[in-house]
């Protein structure tokens, strides 16, 4: 139980824990050292994946004749998630690859697709990516324009998308395209885009105001040849398949809300403990100590949500108006936390040096993608059925 946080956790076993000492001891030893060389480079070193792969942290659930863990169990991801955003390593894209794209590649590829992607996705010699936004549709994936004609044994593919998280590294991307147009929700399809296909570019590396070390692109495809051989699934069920895999998403970006919110309040805290004004501790103004009272109930409110629902998507009954509410839950609340306790930390806070100024740059885009508070939002008003 953290300072934060006053709940007990029951969602972890041993196995768990010894898991994450494991995972900081790599943070330690091969991010800690580099991570802000790489802000300043937008970018993290190929290398840190190939490490994380050959330590066992990536594709933890990929059955082990392809290289991976044999393992399924989302604690592992969710550990992962957890370390990583507590310790504001921005940059390792981890959590893309195991949580939102490997899903995709475990249930709809066929035993061919599997041999060849697989190994090397476990390896972190395969960097993924999932290319759905385009500059003009963002949560409105139905408004996609990216087209795929097939011809023959290929298919051509043209369009553009934007603010594709791995989009500089990646060496397969998982491409949303219209196949057919006249059939609104029917007419997409997911095609897998690999890395030297003639006409796949890598535009703009984006210029963000968070998550300085987290590689953002924009990528474009002008008549790219996407042999038939890369179609993920079936044709024309690429929005279904996107529906059934965004609820996981969507708790693993809520995991990301509540760790970073009880890491900042837990280094707030300690700050007020020790920053003096008027000749004692900040803390111990009445004021300091409501807000903190305040945050600290939020933040318990929200980790035992999220932790609860992790439980049921661990039992496979998460819903998606569950995740939706998670999400956007989670991340507004991490967004007015962070503010909050910048105003603790005065001037010192708006100080790039001060990890909650990090903090509250890194936040700002959490209610934006994944899906926006907007769109949870009308997920959940038409559940309500208003």
């Amino acid at each position: 139980m953290s300072n934060a946080t006053m709940y007990e956790r029951t969602l972890f076993e041993p196995e768990h824990e010894l898991f994450r000492e494991s995972y900081r001891g790599f943070l330690d030893k091969h991010v800690a050292p580099f991570h802000e060389q790489w802000e300043k480079d937008k970018i993290v070193d190929r290398n840190v994946w190939l490490e994380a792969g050959k330590q066992g942290f990536l594709g933890m659930a990929v059955p082990e004749e392809y290289g991976g863990g044999g393992n399924d169990d989302f604690r592992y991801n969710t550990v992962l998630v957890e370390e990583t955003t507590a310790a504001r390593y921005s940059g390792l894209g981890f959590s893309l690859h195991n949580d939102v794209v490997l899903p995709y590649l475990l249930r709809l590829t066929n035993e061919e697709q599997k041999q060849r992607w697989l190994p090397k996705f476990c390896s972190g010699e395969l960097i993924t990516a999932i290319a759905m936004t385009e500059p003009g549709t963002g949560s409105d994936l139905q408004g996609i324009k990216a087209r795929a004609v097939r011809n023959g044994d290929h298919y051509i593919l043209n369009g553009a998308k934007t603010f594709i998280t791995n989009g500089i590294h990646s060496d397969l991307v998982i491409v949303v395209a219209q196949t057919d147009p006249d059939k609104g929700a029917l007419g997409f399809s997911l095609l897998v885009v690999e890395r030297g296909m003639a006409g796949f570019e890598r535009g703009r590396h984006l210029d963000k105001i968070g998550l300085d070390a987290q590689d953002t692109a924009e990528l474009s495809f002008t008549d790219v040849k996407v042999p038939v051989e890369n179609l993920l699934g079936e044709e024309g069920q690429g929005f279904v398949y996107l529906m059934q895999n965004l609820p996981q998403e969507r708790i693993s970006i809520a995991v990301m809300a509540i760790s970073a919110m009880e890491a900042v309040l837990n280094a707030t805290v300690q700050y007020t403990k020790e920053r003096k004004a008027f000749g004692k501790p900040i803390g111990s103004f009445q004021n300091t100590r409501f807000v903190l009272a305040e945050l600290a109930t939020e933040t318990t409110a929200v980790r035992i949500m999220v932790d609860e629902f992790l439980k049921l998507h661990l039992e496979g009954k998460l819903t998606a108006e569950q995740a939706a509410m998670a999400k956007w839950y989670s991340t507004e609340a991490q967004v007015k936390l962070i503010d909050r306790c910048l105003q603790l930390h005065g001037g010192y806070g708006y100080m790039r040096e001060y990890p909650v100024a990090r903090a509250y740059l890194d936040a700002r885009v959490q209610t934006i993608y994944g899906g926006t508070t907007e769109i949870m939002k009308e997920i959940l008003g038409r559940k309500l059925g208003v």
